[in-house]
């Protein structure tokens, strides 16, 4: 079985030609653009995409966001809201 592309808005990532988007290659920018731009689906659908671990694991190893934005990510994840 196959996972479909995550249906985040299309704007994250408006340097890319969307239709050869690859979501594997590019993990990390996009859950970097969510964690900093991301609204509440954008979020559900790199949980769903990519895993919990996947997305804490770029957010620590991320030189990109600031405290703030790697703070929120892992209260967020750990939050009934995704659970």
């Amino acid at each position: 079985m196959t996972k479909t592309n995550p249906n985040i808005r299309k704007h994250l990532l408006w340097e890319y030609n969307w239709q050869r988007v690859n979501f594997t290659k590019l993990a990390t920018v996009v859950i970097e653009r969510v964690i900093e731009r991301g609204n509440f689906q954008d979020w559900r659908e790199i949980i769903r995409f990519y895993g919990k671990p996947k997305i804490q694991e770029v957010a620590v190893k991320s030189t990109r966001l600031d405290r703030k934005n790697k703070q929120f990510t892992t209260l967020f994840l750990q939050s009934a809201f995704v659970n």
